[in-house]
């Protein structure tokens, strides 16, 4: 099996660990510590994001002299460690502190998205991204039930421990890697040289260089913002309105864009294969996903589940296109520092939603952060029509040859 092969594996199994408690946060801390407090729940899941914030540039910049897998043999074993101290701690401050130890180790995870773009050609960027994405998805689809399953059968505590158990296989995958000689030595020729390009660029580009990326971050992050700020109080909001208090029902009405993304996928393969253009409309979706969200908002199960379905595949088709527009607007030897600094305005945007999102509930209940969603959809699709200027794959495909021929 190929290293390609294995870092989507890894994904997966990361993905599902980071899900098993995303939709049950309300659930976990009242289960746990007694805690109902809807601005407790949003605070927690913005300092996760201030948590992968402040280290993932820290990785990237540790990951330029040291190969991503062996990092993360290290990072993912102190991860799993934090996560099973974190059901030792007694009180919620102590379980606080060794959570944001384990998602900061965890968060090196991520390197792993652009050391996989290095090795695919610019060409297969948008099929590549297509298949992180859904793996992305698919894994929010098992976190969310087998979380769901776990935090109604077993209780909180079972919950702790599937998430280590998914950070140890991470560093067993690494270590299987490392032995078979699937990957390049650090400090030898071509990761040195990518490193040594690296190192030296931000000597060689201006911050006028880097405004098309920082463009780009601040359209992702107003994209981002809307997108998770239903997040939180999504399992509360369905049980309430539905009358159905199951953990896993609504673990599987959290997972439904997931299952769109899928089918999304399989869509844009089928016609890849016949030789025929994908669409490619990011207003139009962001229009698509604006009517989901207000879906949402309508007290019927039926018209929440049409919602989802619109929603997720807005977030597929949308997620694509940025990433895909990051990594066109890049080049190889940069793909970690810029996916740094996207990731850093990504979760800028899920940590101001997650703390508006409780404030929000807190205050006025749980059907506005749909509305407030829908309406950031809509400005950012004006965002996105006044600042960016991607090139088009053709036009980057017709730059590409004279920049070789230097």
């Amino acid at each position: 099996m190929s290293l390609r092969f294995h870092i989507i594996a890894m994904t997966v199994l990361a993905v599902i660990s980071d899900a098993i408690l995303i939709p049950f946060y309300p659930q976990f801390f009242s289960a746990r510590y007694g805690l109902d407090s809807a601005v407790h729940v949003g605070a927690y899941v913005a300092a996760i994001s201030i948590a992968v914030m402040c280290t993932l540039p820290i990785w990237a910049r540790v990951a330029r002299r040291v190969e991503p897998l062996y990092l993360l043999v290290y990072t993912q074993f102190a991860a799993g460690t934090f996560s099973l101290l974190c059901d030792w701690a007694p009180d919620v401050e102590t379980y606080w502190m060794l959570s944001m130890l384990m998602f900061m180790c965890k968060s090196s995870y991520l390197l792993m998205y652009p050391y996989m773009m290095r090795l695919t050609p610019k060409d297969e960027h948008a099929a590549t991204i297509g298949v992180l994405s859904v793996v992305v998805h698919f894994g929010a689809i098992f976190g969310a039930v087998v979380g769901g399953l776990v935090l109604e059968a077993w209780g909180p505590r079972a919950s702790i421990y599937a998430m280590a158990a998914g950070d140890f296989f991470q560093m067993v995958v690494c270590m299987y890697l490392i032995r078979s000689g699937k990957i390049v030595r650090g400090n030898s020729g071509e990761h040195a040289q990518a490193a040594a390009a690296a190192a030296a660029a931000p000597r060689r580009f201006d911050w006028r260089a880097r405004l098309p990326i920082l463009r780009l971050a601040l359209v992702m992050l107003l994209f981002d913002f809307s997108a998770y700020l239903i997040r939180p109080f999504f399992s509360v909001y369905w049980q309430k309105t539905t009358g159905y208090d199951s953990e896993l029902i609504s673990g599987m009405a959290f997972a439904i864009p997931g299952v769109v993304a899928i089918v999304a996928l399989r869509l844009h393969a089928r016609i890849r294969a016949r030789g025929g253009r994908l669409p490619d409309h990011t207003v139009g979706n962001l229009l698509l996903g604006m009517v989901g969200l207000l879906l949402h908002a309508a007290p019927d199960p039926v018209w929440i589940v049409l919602g989802r379905v619109l929603y997720g595949w807005a977030l597929f088709q949308i997620i694509v296109k940025l990433e895909v527009n990051l990594f066109r607007l890049s080049t190889p030897e940069r793909y970690a520092h810029d996916y740094s600094i996207t990731n850093f305005f990504q979760n800028l945007g899920v940590l101001l939603s997650s703390f508006a999102a409780g404030a929000i509930v807190d205050r006025y209940g749980l059907h506005l952060p749909f509305l407030l969603a829908a309406g950031g959809f809509v400005l950012t699709a004006l965002l996105d029509r006044l600042i960016l200027n991607v090139p088009s794959a053709d036009h980057v495909a017709k730059l590409e040859v004279p920049a070789h021929a230097n």
